[in-house]
């Protein structure tokens, strides 16, 4: 009766690890925000929203109309702190614009966040005291995406903004 009580604890420990064992093959294709996983060319694909009726009249980035961004380049050069965003659209009176800025990561609170400053016209990043924060929400090899929080009638909405790695 032992045996057989041991050999029954023993199948039924074989099973649980099989069972607990990853599958080969498997991957985990997001990956955590760093300047490394977000260097490279950007182009926003698509642009949408939580909390907001679609097709808002919306400012962003104190720049342009959010439809303005669709189609824009966003260039984040490898181990610089210097990039830039180009506005290539003229659709719905859109004017197109290169803007240098200066990014970074941020992380708090286990949120991690692109953070940029536009700079230009001889003005140092460090005299430029406005800024802005988008949370990028997924991440992995050629897709990213920044959730960006916006004021709209006294509530807190928010722009999704989907990029394709160019």
């Amino acid at each position: 009766m032992k045996h057989l009580t041991l050999a029954a604890l023993c199948l039924l420990a074989s099973l649980f690890t099989i069972s607990c064992k990853t599958q080969s093959g498997a991957t985990d294709t997001s990956m955590s925000a760093s300047k490394g996983s977000v260097k490279g060319n950007w182009i926003v694909t698509d642009i949408s929203f939580e909390g907001i009726p679609q097709h808002s009249k919306i400012t962003v980035f104190d720049q342009a109309s959010y439809s303005c961004f669709k189609g824009s380049q966003w260039v984040f050069p490898n181990n610089e702190t210097n990039g830039s965003f180009t506005l290539t659209s003229t659709d719905d009176g859109c004017s197109t614009a290169a803007q240098p800025i200066v990014w970074s990561i941020y992380k708090a609170g286990g949120v991690q966040m692109l953070q940029f400053k536009k700079i230009g016209g001889g003005v140092k990043a460090k005299n430029v005291t406005e800024g802005y924060r988008l949370e990028i929400s997924s991440l992995n090899k050629t897709t990213m995406v920044w959730r960006a929080a916006v004021n709209y009638e006294d509530k807190t909405g928010y722009i999704i903004y989907t990029l394709q790695r160019s």
